[in-house]
């Protein structure tokens, strides 16, 4: 596989789990993020003031998930109406597309549902972005199809894989089957010392990463007393963030 750099422009999301995150993507060359809340969960949907700040201070293009709770994306009608209000609200924010994903108790995409979201993101001038909800259907090309049809803009997977660079055969795949109807946004384990050869492989213009690092938390550590609020797999002194360096490697040898 090829590690040359793309002879296209290529862009680089970076996953974001606050404002300072977003701030530390643009710094590091990213044009576009995912703003989410709670990353350890597999991201949340971020608070209004998230998004709104983010316009503010940035002139990052903002996806914001839309994701009421942690699990799988089979959701009651509770869980439901509250995605869509939180859908309306991002949008209402600035957001300029929302992340979102819905299944049928059996598994597929939950065809009225998606249309529901594009609809709404579409009425707002916004994207709308089907995330890797996608990587537990059982006909990726069914689904992709149906994805297309109901006029979802953008389609987050990591090719049914752990890591993208694992799923890379679907992926290329994907793009050459779909990606006039549907923009494919490979994601997950996307690094510097991958990235490249990853879309030299699959032929996509655009790559989403989370960039990660660790910075040293502000003031006392999360654990006293037997009382634990650390992050897991971060320790008692350390916070998860985007590393503006990481992000800065991958766009240079995405150039």
């Amino acid at each position: 596989m090829s590690s040359a750099a793309p002879d296209r422009p290529i862009t680089v999301e970076v996953c974001c789990g606050g404002v300072a995150d977003a701030l530390a993507a643009e710094e590091g060359g990213a044009g576009r993020v995912e703003l989410n809340a709670a990353l350890p969960l597999g991201g949340l949907t971020p608070t209004v003031a998230a998004v709104e700040a983010v316009r503010r201070m940035t002139g990052l293009q903002v996806v914001a998930m839309a994701r009421p709770r942690a699990g799988g994306f089979c959701y009651g009608d509770a869980d439901w109406s509250q995605l869509l209000a939180e859908v309306d609200a991002l949008l209402a924010a600035g957001a300029h597309g929302v992340a979102f994903g819905c299944l049928t108790p059996e598994g597929a995409v939950d065809v009225a549902r998606v249309r529901e979201v594009v609809g709404r993101a579409h009425a707002a001038g916004a994207e709308a972005v089907f995330h890797r909800a996608f990587d537990l259907v059982p006909d990726a090309d069914g689904a992709t199809a149906i994805l297309a049809g109901v006029g979802v803009d953008r389609l987050l997977t990591g090719g049914q894989a752990p890591t993208a660079p694992e799923g890379a055969g679907l992926i290329a795949h994907l793009q050459a089957a779909w990606g006039g109807r549907v923009q494919v946004l490979p994601g997950s384990g996307v690094r510097p010392g991958n990235a490249a050869a990853l879309v030299a492989e699959t032929g996509v213009g655009q790559v989403h990463s989370s960039c990660s690092g660790f910075v040293t938390a502000p003031g006392a550590a999360a654990v006293a007393h037997g009382v634990d609020f650390s992050v897991p797999g971060c320790g008692p002194e350390r916070l998860p963030c985007v590393d503006p360096g990481t992000v800065r490697e991958l766009v240079a040898v995405l150039r």
